[in-house]
Order: C-alpha cells, then structure tokens, then sequence
C-alpha cells in the first residue's frame, strides 16, 4: 500500500502539482490507509464505498471540519483514478460518495480606506518599511496568493510594461498587471533597497528568500494596525482585491482570470459582498427602500 501511495505521489510531482499539494495528499492517503488496516484491509483492491464513507464518518467524529474532510476525500477520489488506471481496482468505488455540503462563508476584507490607512503608516525611508510596503501593494494591486508572492524572482517582473508573471496552482503561469501605486513602491524597493541582481524578488534581512510564515506576520502585523477581522493574513489582502473589484464594477471572469481560479463559482464568493453593498446603496438612496 506504501509503495502504491509512493507511485501516486511521483505521478502527481511529475503533472507539476504544488509541493503542498503532494505533501497534504500524502498525510490524507497514509490516514487513509491506517484506517483500512484497522478494518482488515492490506490492499487497495479491496477497498469499496463502504470504506470510503466509514473513513469520511471516522474524521467527523473526530471533530475534524467539513472542509478538511472534502479535501481528504477529494485526495482518495484522484488515488482512486490512478487506480483504476493502472489496473489495482476493476471501478473506482468513490465515484458515487458525496462531498460533505459545506457552508460557504464571506469571506474577511478591509475596506478601501483601511488600505489606504495601512499602506499610509509605512516610511519612505526605512528599508524594512519600504520592504513591507511593496509586499502589501503587490499583494493588493494583484491579488496573488502568499505562496505566489514568496516564489517570485525578480526575472518574472516586466518592469517596462509592468506585468508581472505568476505560476500559480499546478505551475499553471498567468499574466497580472500591476498598478501604478504598486509598480513605484515595488520600483523603490527594488532600486534603494534589494538591488537588480538575479534571485528571489522579496528577500529577509539575512539576504534569504522571503518565506510564506515572513509573510504571514508582516500581513497580520499592518492589518492589525487598521482593523479587527477573523482573518488577517495575506488571504485577506486576495479578498480584499476581489471584493474592490467587483464592487466597482469589474467583470466575474476578469476577475477569475486575475485570481487564477479554475472555476467561476469558487469567484461567485466574492458576488455575496457585491450584493451586500449594493443592498446597502438601495436602502441609502431608494425613496420607498
């Protein structure tokens, strides 16, 4: 079963998954596995739908969330195509197992003038500060993920036609603009502090890539100066250049290009904050609301 699990994962680094995504399939498929052996199974071929839902039962009981649960199962539903694929298991009996419905939440963001107040409270002159500054206008202005932001080089900056170039999900590569607030404070960075040698584009104080927990504090410490939210992490600022948008009118699948989602409707979160606001605007300006 180790050595199977083992060829899963090799196939998924070939495809170029994320190093995430491989780790967090292995912690779900090695559970997966103990959980099968206390049931008296040592092959996958012998796994059935039963057992998949035992498992799903088992991890809720647990207390584990909805949420981690699907994941879960959604690494033994792809495990189970390899499967089948390769000839250990005659049909895939997680085809018909359900994903556990899970409620979709709003997700936090700050306002445009908590942006402003934020990326107001950095100096022009420290180099820590100018530092932050530009991780915090990149993020805002692009929308990019946290892991995205730690792995770009400086090479992936069109500086000319200020574009910037992102691989997301997958190694899956797009193409993102970057705002003119956000291309000078980056620009100031790069020219008074970083310098244009090659590498890695944010960097710590020992001259190290910037890593995803650097980003994590620095993102949680400026939310915290403006605003109280149930997430404050580099999230927040992805939500929170999503919402801005579309509450000014951008285009859905702009925005989903943008964002790199596969899908519209995990983008469609981000309509329920539109239409909150424009409740709030009908209410403020209807003369019969």
């Amino acid at each position: 079963m180790d050595k199977l699990i083992e060829n899963y994962l090799e196939e998924l680094a070939r495809r170029r998954f994320s190093d995430f995504t491989v780790k967090s399939y292995r912690t779900d498929l090695e559970e997966f596995s103990i959980f099968l052996e206390k049931k008296g199974k040592n092959d996958f071929s012998e796994i059935d739908r039963k057992d998949i839902r035992g498992f799903m039962g088992e991890l809720l009981s647990y207390g584990y969330k909805k949420s981690s649960v699907s994941r879960k199962l959604s690494a033994i539903k792809s495990f189970c195509k390899f499967l089948e694929r390769n000839k250990i298991l005659k049909g895939n009996p997680s085809v018909s197992v359900k994903t556990p419905k899970t409620e979709k939440r709003v997700p936090s963001f700050l306002s445009e003038e908590e942006v402003l107040e934020m990326l107001e409270s950095y100096s022009d002159e420290k180099e820590l500060d100018i530092r932050n500054k530009a991780i915090l206008e990149l993020l805002y202005a692009t929308g990019i993920r946290a892991s995205e932001l730690s792995n770009l080089d400086l090479a992936m900056i069109d500086m000319k036609s200020g574009l910037l170039k992102v691989y997301g999900k997958g190694k899956k590569e797009r193409i993102v603009p970057i705002a003119k607030a956000a291309f000078e404070a980056l620009n100031k960075y790069i020219s008074e502090v970083r310098g244009y040698k090659d590498g890695a584009l944010f960097l710590s104080k020992s001259g190290k890539r910037l890593g995803q927990r650097d980003l994590q504090r620095i993102v949680k410490k400026a939310i915290v100066k403006v605003a109280t939210l149930n997430q404050m992490s580099p999230h927040t600022m992805r939500h929170t250049f999503a919402t801005h948008l579309l509450n000014r009118g951008a285009n859905l699948r702009a925005v989903q290009e943008l964002l790199g989602h596969e899908s519209l409707s995990t983008t469609q979160i981000y309509t329920h904050v539109s239409i909150e606001k424009l409740k709030e605007e009908y209410k403020r300006a209807h003369p019969r609301a």
